[in-house]
């Protein structure tokens, strides 16, 4: 048998499944995940093609590439728009156990490994049919495809056409940067870190409300703009704490850019004030690539990320109801999935730290102990994406 073939056949089991899901010939308890993409996406689907964004739809939070996804059920018209887009999401699925498969280059080979295509092949369904009934598998795919010494070199050339479409797309197409300040007046998100706050709270006679707001389930009221702010206050610093470990960071290796894009979105993750399901998608995606490179050493949070997939079915949306009501199980379920995902970030982020900061300023110190630590020497990255 194929190396591959093993992880191939689990995929093809685990995604008629999916597919099962999707197209409601298996339900699941709570709310219906697809019909946001048979109603809100299709509605966006049908603004965008007359040439401009949805400007007045406050659920609209996304920057233009997005419209990419959003339009790519065209592709395949004799589907219907919700079949086609399922269909889409499940190809691009397909391609990244691709991408990790080619990567992990035969299970025999020093630096390859099979564990990044098994995990992916075992994290998405995790998720259930929230994986296929969003755009973020399609995103995920191009962040999993963003890799390699070719991928680098072509940064420059990458970022020259994305600010010229940003530009076409400013002048030609309205609305296309409304998202910047259409979600200043938002609250907090009944799954986030912050959420928790009130969850607690309405058992002590806090006096809010649980309402649809800008596209998500969402707690107004007293003190949820101190929380919302301090959400975004923890982004700040999780940005700060990069930008320092990449001043202080002294070696890069082929292992550090995949780990250094997995904490980072790890830190953003789990410090936002809206954690939607979908968001696990992203995870899993780049904890499959770190896992792919055997001296990677994201395996315990990338088990972690693993474990908070799961339980994240759970919260959303087989008993969405009980942590909308805020009773004791809801609220044990979302404290379980928000600190395996805030203990994924703080083992991701120590284990970045010590990898590329604590470890070579040792060494470095045990081969010249006279030779003062200089902040910001680094080697170079051999297959390195983060060379900033």
């Amino acid at each position: 048998m194929a190396r591959g073939a093993a992880p191939a056949a689990a995929w093809v089991l685990t995604r008629v499944g999916l597919l099962l899901l999707v197209l409601q010939v298996v339900t699941l308890p709570g709310p219906d995940v697809t019909s946001d993409v048979e109603v809100i996406y299709r509605g966006w689907y049908e603004v965008l093609r007359t040439g401009t964004f949805p400007v007045d739809d406050v659920s609209w939070q996304y920057p233009p590439g997005a419209a990419l996804a959003v339009l790519s059920p065209a592709l395949l018209p004799f589907l219907g728009y919700a079949p086609a887009f399922f269909a889409l999401a499940c190809a691009a699925d397909a391609l990244v156990l691709a991408l990790l498969l080619r990567a992990g280059g035969g299970a025999s080979a020093r630096r390859g490994s099979r564990a990044g295509a098994w995990y992916w092949v075992a994290g998405v369904p995790l998720l259930g049919p929230t994986a296929y009934a969003r755009y973020d598998l399609m995103v995920t795919a191009v962040a999993v495809a963003a890799r390699g010494r070719a991928t680098r070199l072509a940064w420059g050339a990458a970022a020259g056409t994305a600010a010229a479409l940003a530009l076409v797309a400013a002048v030609a197409l309205p609305g296309a940067f409304g998202f910047l300040t259409a979600q200043r007046d938002r609250g907090t998100e009944v799954e986030s870190l912050g959420a928790l706050v009130f969850h607690v709270g309405r058992h002590a006679g806090w006096d809010g409300t649980v309402e649809l707001h800008y596209g998500s389930m969402e707690f107004l009221g007293p003190g949820v703009g101190l929380v919302s702010d301090l959400a975004l206050g923890l982004s700040l610093l999780a940005m700060g704490w990069l930008v320092l470990w990449r001043l202080w960071a002294r070696e890069f290796t082929a292992t550090t850019w995949c780990e250094a894009a997995f904490a980072g979105t790890l830190l953003f993750t789990t410090t936002s004030r809206v954690i939607s399901p979908q968001y696990l998608i992203w995870l899993v995606g780049l904890a499959a690539v770190c896992l792919t490179l055997r001296a990677a050493r994201m395996a315990l949070p990338a088990g972690l990320v693993l474990a908070a997939t799961g339980v994240t079915l759970a919260e959303f949306p087989v008993w969405f109801g009980e942590v909308v009501a805020s009773t004791g199980f809801g609220i044990a379920l979302l404290a379980l999935r928000n600190g395996l995902l805030v203990a994924a970030t703080a083992v991701a982020c120590v284990r970045l730290w010590r990898s590329t900061v604590t470890e070579p300023g040792r060494r470095a110190r045990g081969a010249d102990p006279g030779v003062p630590r200089q902040r910001g020497r680094t080697a170079p990255a051999r297959d390195g994406l983060l060379t900033w």
